[in-house]
């Protein structure tokens, strides 16, 4: 077999057939690589990495490489994806095609509000229950209003401060653009929150974004328990929320999205400033971790 001598792989330029590898340069050190282990270097060079300009680019469309076994594999180990697309197929065709619309002149259907049809009836009816589940849940409220505020100033932390501000103020701008009236049988009470029956945005729920926050700040800490008890009354609020017509189904979903965003952002954020500036400075008003 046919040797070519060459000097070990550098970060240089060669002439093979005109592209940039990681190429042969010598600097004194020489050892021999075969033909054929010559020819798999450039074949996986043609087939791999690309123009002059040191664009990386496939020269083979992804798809044209797939065999049989392939969508198998992908069934077996990447299905959740799979029903995810399988969801998309099926709402594309029922919602956009076959679904009719509510007519403007009815109220706004909620499927939400239909699940919770007995507790509706039931709270109507007794508006003392009403007011001590309001109360109740204006004391959850607090107490993740109390973390979030107390994982700054107490701990140092304040990814989930940030989260919040970014939350109400994203929350703030979307109900004001676009402002929906409360539904007509909504059950309202004086101590529920906001405190004393004013008006307020119903997209996206704040209850249920800020629960999120917490609940996901406590994760990241390890207090797994108390995560799961937030995440408990959370769904209780939900309910009660749904319950009394003080929120659509809808509000409560994007409220949880919205609570894992801004708390993503918000960790991206630390990131940014820990890379800006010297976090070494313990007297710093913002510490990342």
């Amino acid at each position: 077999m046919s040797t070519t001598t060459i000097a070990p792989l550098r970060r240089s330029s060669n002439s093979l057939n005109g592209y940039h590898t990681n190429a042969v340069a010598f600097d004194g050190t020489v050892e021999s690589v075969s033909t054929s282990q010559m020819e798999d270097i450039v074949a996986e060079t043609n087939d791999g990495y690309a123009n002059p300009n040191g664009d990386r680019e496939r020269s083979k469309v992804s798809f044209m490489k797939w065999r049989m076994c392939n969508p198998v594999h992908v069934v077996r180990v990447h299905w959740v994806p799979c029903l995810l697309a399988v969801g998309v197929l099926f709402f594309t065709g029922v919602e956009e095609y076959m679904l009719q619309m509510i007519p403007p002149s009815s109220e706004p259907f909620d499927i939400g509000f239909v699940a919770t049809r007995s507790l509706y009836r039931l709270l109507a009816s007794s508006p003392d229950l009403n007011t001590v589940l309001a109360a109740l849940n204006t004391v959850f409220v607090g107490m993740q209003t109390t973390y979030i505020v107390w994982t700054w100033l107490m701990e140092g932390r304040p990814r989930a401060t940030i989260s919040a501000c970014f939350m109400f103020t994203c929350r703030g701008i979307l109900g004001y653009s676009t402002q929906l009236p409360l539904p007509q049988d909504f059950l309202g009470s004086g101590v529920d929150f906001p405190v004393g029956n004013v008006s307020f945005f119903l997209f996206y729920s704040g209850h249920v974004a800020g629960s999120t926050i917490a609940s996901l700040d406590m994760r990241r800490m390890k207090r797994l328990r108390l995560a799961l008890l937030f995440d408990i009354l959370n769904v209780l609020q939900s309910i009660r929320l749904l319950g009394t017509r003080g929120q659509y189904t809808i509000d409560l979903a994007v409220g949880v999205g919205a609570g894992v965003l801004f708390d993503s952002l918000a960790g991206k954020y630390e990131k940014m400033m820990s890379k800006r500036h010297n976090v070494g400075n313990s007297s710093s008003l913002i510490s990342a971790r």
